[in-house]
């Protein structure tokens, strides 16, 4: 069940020169929440702009009822999330998405997150390490090393963290795919899961599907409303005709997809 409320910011840390982490106070969505979903976060309180913001879900404290999100300055809406204090409140609502990853004990799995999109990553590898006993490998790629966030956070719910970059600047230059592709040869995990830029989860799609190898992309598409209203972030079907084409709406039936399930 979604819920609207306003959430007390009780942390920001600047990650880098353009990417925030702000922890909010949100003990009934923190309840409820689950790793893959996210919230849609209205940046200002007045009404311009007008939409709320989609955010993935980084890290959940159920402890303590504390939200972690992260995001990046790109546009009008986020310069404006940029300028909240801590002690202010952000008008939310959440958890949002049906479409979650999936909990469950498996021998050997690979995650693998690109840019902005590792982010939502944490919290699956976080319940997947105090849950089960399932031996993690994380894969994240960056363009450059300026902006490698949360390495150390990363480490700590894995078995084996690899880094790239584009340039080489850090870590195995390259993609991460490419050192992803590497290991399976070796050992082909139970599962991935993947969340990142268009490109790199066509390649993870393709290679999976491919190779029989289980697989959940988590994707990012505009999300206006968050509940289906908008009808803006419509996916197609893999297994629907050509003629007559079939969709989902990733905030209702995602933002988690079978990797066999969607065409992208």
């Amino acid at each position: 069940m979604k819920i609207n409320c306003k959430a007390e910011i009780t942390k920001i840390e600047q990650l880098n020169k353009d990417t925030y982490k702000y922890s909010i106070k949100a003990d009934e969505i923190v309840k409820q929440a689950r790793a893959g979903q996210f919230i849609e976060i209205r940046v200002v309180d007045n009404i311009e702009p007008l939409l709320r913001r989609p955010i993935s879900i980084y890290n959940l404290d159920k402890q303590n009822g504390i939200l972690e999100f992260i995001f990046q300055v790109k546009g009008k809406g986020t310069t404006l999330l940029a300028e909240r204090k801590v002690g202010e409140k952000l008008d939310i609502v959440g958890p949002l998405g049906y479409g979650t990853f999936s909990i469950k004990e498996y021998k050997n799995v690979a995650i693998i997150g690109g840019g902005i999109g590792t982010f939502p990553l944490y919290e699956l590898a976080k319940e997947l390490k105090e849950q089960t006993s399932t031996n993690i490998h994380i894969y994240i790629g960056f363009r450059n090393k300026e902006l490698i966030t949360l390495e150390e956070e990363f480490k700590s719910v894995s078995n084996e963290l690899t880094i790239t970059t584009d340039d080489g600047s850090y870590g195995i230059q390259g993609f991460a795919i490419n050192e992803l592709k590497k290991d399976c040869e070796k050992q082909q995990p139970d599962k991935i899961f993947a969340c990142g830029p268009l490109p790199m989860l066509k390649a993870v799609q393709s290679y999976a599907n491919e190779n029989n190898i289980p697989c959940e992309i988590s994707l990012e598409q505009k999300m206006a409303c968050g509940i289906g209203a908008c009808l803006g972030c419509a996916v197609k079907t893999a297994k629907s005709p050509s003629d007559a084409p079939e969709y989902w709406h990733v905030c209702k039936a995602g933002p988690v997809f079978n990797a066999k399930d969607v065409e992208i």
